[in-house]
């Protein structure tokens, strides 16, 4: 009766917050008043966390330039090629006319002024303004030592974190117990920290230093949870006093001769990342414009992923229209040791590890087991219409690899050493963008990547994709688009439009076919898929937005269930559908609203489905110190195979994408107040409900015994100058 009873408020909820929708027509706003909410980027988030089945990302670097720019917004009339790209909302061809314009008819004098620019709709323009100026102004853009110091911006960040349920890995044990399962049990407290300090002048010159501790983690070397003489004599002197992770930085960028110059961790992106892209990047998603990457070169590092970066340095020197680039990394990442010499050392590995967790004895032994050492460069001609790039990148480590082999990994890297070498182009011809790349790697293996970007007119464009990944490439530093997460045993078209009929709506719509001709993860035979996406957006002003969105994936996998050991191979559909819409009541009330639905079916097996119901609201008065932001959500699924993952308000800096499943509740509430200009702090206070389960995180050591898990987040971050 409780569940039926639960279910029926469920429904009623659904019902109100439906009819919380706006039904009136609000007044059209000036193209002069800039939007502030990032919904396409918080789907791309979405869709990425979902290809990469997590939660809890960290995507500072993916957005680092994008965020500089709404604080510093970047001069149209200065702006380079590199910089226009990095803007998110306008492809090569735009860029193009937008040079050109300026060129021809000299600075511009107004954003109303894009107008009159093929390609540049109110849309588009809209999208783009709270990162743009225009402005002629005079300040010289050259680097200058006394200026740095005297207009460069320090800050420093603080955040700590808790989940305040107890944790299966935080409990009690005794000796014994322990002994039998020393893994079973976290070493440090289930604080997480996290401190930055960060220096920029402009987009010239950055440094840095990060450091983070994980929940689990030990800070404080005395503080370790248990300390028998065997227990510590396990860890082989391993635990440190401090965070767990640091990082640092120096960079320049565009001084004299110096395009860029990185000392410490950096991120390299070339071409289309089938050679060498080792910095996050967008996957497959609504915005169309993604298809094409738009790398950076050389980037500063500050994220706090702990293997996925490289340290060392790199710089990348130009001369007129070309430009040379090298760079040498060396660090120890973490690896799984299956092999030990006579001396304890490591001899070799079986699998890389990308948690970047040191919460047991046995990750700890796993910290830092293995010298990786990556090095390479690249030559290329760039100009406003044609591109085209060399690059060569030489992998290395120390111990020998030896995956653990089962069926579908067979090909993939396992040795101590590979080479890839690819060439990668980029050439604008009318309204048409070609762009790809053709790589191979040290065992011959290939991989191609070609591509289009046309507009057929201003309010149409359509992008087209083939790529060809075959079975033997092997690249650790890759992203080339695709529907896996590896650049191997993959073969696809992908199609994409974007119809802009008036100022008020958007129709963007994807389709992708693909083909792994080899087994894969989960899947024992070779397969074949689809999916498409359809979208319609409606702007009528500043005040109001909203979009559906259906996407249908039609893939295969194993089936749940096997014959004498043997997995079958099933078609697997899903289809979500999605409501969301956001508006504001008066200038200092947000309100944003969605609802999804979703079918999940394997095989023969029944439908399984699933809805989700979000509220969120803000609050923020203009010429006042503080902001509010609360949400709540229902959802109920059958499994957590019908899943939904949703975008939710976190502190800046920290992206939280959950994913639903079961039957539920949550909310967050969070503040933000400033101080003084310099001085701003964020508490968050989340939690979520699950009413049909009794634990949650079954089997795992974040394991709470309960229906509710709690978080609380405290961030400060001064600035100074």
């Amino acid at each position: 009766m409780r569940k039926k009873r639960l279910c029926f408020l469920h429904y009623i909820s659904i019902f109100v917050l439906l009819l919380s929708c706006p039904l009136v027509v609000i007044a059209q706003d000036t193209i002069a008043e800039k939007l502030t909410d990032d919904s396409d980027i918080q789907q791309e988030l979405e869709s990425l966390a979902e290809q990469n089945n997590t939660e809890s990302e960290d995507y500072t670097d993916l957005l680092e330039l994008l965020n500089y720019y709404k604080h510093h917004p970047l001069n149209l009339n200065t702006a380079m090629i590199e910089e226009l790209q990095q803007l998110h909302y306008i492809n090569a061809i735009q860029i193009n006319n937008l040079l050109i314009h300026i060129k021809n008819t000299g600075k511009l004098l107004t954003v109303y002024e894009l107008q009159s620019i093929d390609g540049f709709d109110l849309q588009t323009i809209n999208k783009i303004l709270p990162y743009i100026i225009v402005t002629d102004n005079s300040e010289s853009t050259r680097f200058s030592i006394k200026e740095m110091f005297t207009k460069g911006q320090n800050s420093i960040l603080l955040r700590y974190a808790r989940i305040i349920e107890p944790q299966v890995g935080f409990s009690k044990i005794d000796s014994t117990s322990l002994f039998k399962s020393p893994n079973s049990r976290y070493i440090g407290s289930p604080d997480y920290l996290y401190a930055r300090y960060k220096f920029n002048y402009r987009t010239n010159v950055s440094w840095g230093i990060t450091a983070e501790k994980d929940q689990g983690e030990l800070f404080f070397k005395n503080k370790q949870n248990f300390k028998y003489d065997w227990y510590t004599r396990s860890l082989k002197g391993n635990q440190h006093n401090g965070f767990d992770f640091y990082s640092a930085h120096f960079f320049l960028h565009n001084i004299k001769f110096i395009k860029s110059l990185a000392i410490g961790d950096y991120q390299v992106s070339f071409g289309q990342g089938l050679t060498a892209w080792s910095a996050p990047a967008f996957g497959k998603s609504i915005n169309i414009l993604n298809v094409k990457k738009s790398g950076l070169g050389i980037s500063p590092y500050t994220s706090v992923d702990e293997n996925k970066f490289m340290r060392g340095a790199a710089t990348t020197l130009f001369y007129k229209r070309f430009e040379a680039t090298g760079f040498f990394s060396r660090h120890y990442v973490d690896a799984t040791i299956s092999d030990t010499s006579l001396n304890g050392s490591t001899s070799t590995i079986s699998a890389l590890q990308t948690t970047g967790l040191h919460t047991t004895p046995a990750e700890i032994a796993n910290k830092h087991s293995i010298l990786q050492t990556i090095y390479g460069g690249n030559l290329s001609y760039k100009s406003n219409r044609f591109n085209i790039g060399i690059t060569a990148v030489d992998y290395q480590l120390n111990h020998e690899f030896n995956r653990n082999l089962t069926y579908y990994n067979q090909f993939e890297f396992s040795s101590t050493h590979n080479y890839n070498i690819g060439i990668d182009y980029n050439f604008i011809v009318h309204n048409i963008n070609l762009f790809g790349e053709e790589a191979i790697s040290k065992n011959g293996g290939k991989a191609f990547v070609n591509g289009a970007l046309i507009s057929l007119d201003p309010k149409l464009c359509i992008t087209i994709l083939h790529r060809y990944y075959e079975l033997g490439y092997q690249n650790l530093i890759s992203k080339g688009f695709g529907e896996s997460s590896g650049t191997n045993n993959e073969r696809g078209i992908y199609l994409g439009a974007i119809l802009k009929p008036n100022n008020t709506i958007t129709v963007t719509a994807t389709y992708d076919k693909f083909v792994f001709p080899y087994l894969k993860y989960q899947v024992d035979a070779p397969s074949f898929g689809n999916d498409y996406m359809i979208q319609l957006n409606y702007t009528h002003s500043k005040k109001l937005e909203m979009y559906f969105n259906i996407r249908q994936q039609n893939k295969q996998q194993n089936s749940a269930t096997s014959i004498v050991d043997i997995n079958y191979v099933v078609p697997l559909l899903q289809t979500n559908y999605r409501f969301d819409i956001v508006y504001t009541i008066i200038p200092s009330l947000k309100l944003k609203n969605r609802v999804e639905l979703i079918n999940y079916k394997l095989g023969d097996n029944s439908t399984e489905k699933g809805y989700l119901v979000v509220q969120d609201i803000s609050y923020h008065k203009m010429g006042k110190s503080f902001l509010s932001s609360l949400g709540y959500s229902l959802f109920q699924t059958d499994s957590y195979n019908a899943r939904i993952y949703a975008y939710t308000s976190d502190i800046p800096g920290s992206y939280s994408i959950p994913s639903y499943y079961y039957r539920g509740s949550s909310f967050f509430v969070m503040l933000q107040y400033s101080f003084t200009r310099k001085l701003e702090m964020w508490i968050r206070y989340s939690q979520i409900y699950y009413d049909n389960q009794n634990v949650i995180s079954s089997g795992s050591l974040s394991q709470i015994n309960g229906g509710t898990k709690s978080e609380i987040k405290v961030q400060i971050k001064f600035k100074f100058y």
